[in-house]
């Protein structure tokens, strides 16, 4: 599937595509500053490469028709990062496999990881294109979180309509600082 909106493609993942988040999650790893930065943990290329191979294989042959959970970022023919969905519950803690009983809202995120990338809208645009993807397949509400140390997400965030919704005071900590869990929230 490719979908292109403004200057941005999202596209499934392509073979070559491996060998980017080879080094995306082992040498060049700018982007893990801000995405969940309390997560980061040292990887081998050769650990990497054959999760993303796998990873591949699972998702190459889906038809157009398949719903899609995340999709690879192409700016100027470049592959560059990805936007990706998860399932959280009432009290906006991911959650794995959809619990009978449960409430379950979708949230999506965003990865930008060429940092000579960063600050041009290029993130806010595959954002909206997402939002887009969900808003058209039936979801009407969907949500966003990031940390308050994240201001160019959460400036993002707010730029696409996302309001606020839930705040956890000192729930994440980066480099021996407390810093607020944020949670957003955007209804179509």
């Amino acid at each position: 599937m490719r979908i292109v909106f403004d200057n941005i493609v999202l596209r499934d993942m392509i073979e070559s595509d491996v060998e980017d988040y080879v080094r995306w999650f082992t040498t060049e790893r700018e982007w893990e500053n801000w995405d969940a930065p309390w997560e980061k943990e040292d990887t081998r290329e050769e650990t990497e490469r054959e999760k993303w191979a796998e990873y591949y294989e699972a998702v190459k042959d889906l038809g157009d028709d398949a719903p899609r959970w995340k999709f690879e970022i192409e700016w100027s023919g470049r592959h560059i990062g990805w936007v990706s969905s998860y399932r959280i519950d009432e009290n906006y803690e991911w959650i794995g496999e959809n619990k009978e009983g449960r409430t379950v809202f979708r949230a999506v995120g965003i990865d930008i990881c060429e940092p000579d990338l960063y600050g041009m809208g290029i993130g806010t645009n595959a954002l909206r294109g997402f939002i887009d993807y969900f808003f058209e397949n039936g979801v009407n509400e969907l949500y966003t979180q990031t940390w308050s140390g994240n201001v160019r997400m959460i400036r993002c965030a707010e730029k696409l309509g996302f309001e606020e919704c839930g705040r956890d005071a000192g729930e994440r900590e980066v480099n021996g600082q407390k810093y607020d869990g944020l949670t957003f929230r955007l209804k179509k």
